[in-house]
């Protein structure tokens, strides 16, 4: 099955935590993982950006009507496919995943982790988000949460 991945950063400093094969490889194994929650296709691609608060903040205000910068972003295509037949020759695109590293950097200090951990927490819930899944209440956001910590275990970010 083809996953087609693509990574952008619009993110000034190079960082190692946002060099593309690794998300790649990360976010085709967290598809694999999550399969069963995948509308049937014969592949999927979905869009990671690297950015900064600044952009973030502008897509924020315009799309959530929240004046601030956010950690991440979720742009579900499949909210565009309800209840349309999917194109049986092409891949279905998923969405898009939109990464305040800024922000990230902030909150992995806040949480006494690396980077890497939490652009791997934010990543991962914007995927979930790009599948369906929400957090109306704690007990979605407990679910959730405890699947994005399976998806991270998978490709060894935490243990």
């Amino acid at each position: 099955m083809d996953r087609d991945i693509f990574v952008e950063t619009t993110f000034a400093e190079q960082l190692p935590e946002l060099a593309i094969a690794p998300w790649q490889v990360w976010l085709d194994s967290w598809l694999q993982d999550l399969d069963e929650t995948l509308p049937k296709a014969i592949g999927y691609e979905l869009t990671l950006r690297f950015t900064d608060d600044g952009e973030i903040h502008k897509l924020n205000a315009q799309y959530r009507q929240k004046d601030q910068p956010t950690d991440v972003l979720s742009f579900a295509a499949l909210e565009d496919h309800l209840g349309m037949p999917l194109p049986a020759s092409e891949p279905l695109y998923l969405g898009d995943i939109i990464v305040s590293v800024e922000t990230a950097k902030k909150q992995a200090i806040a949480r006494d982790h690396s980077l890497q951990i939490e652009l791997g927490w934010l990543v991962s819930h914007g995927l979930l988000h790009l599948l369906g899944w929400d957090h109306p209440d704690d007990a979605s956001l407990e679910k959730m949460l405890d699947r994005q910590a399976l998806l991270l275990r998978k490709v060894q970010l935490i243990p």
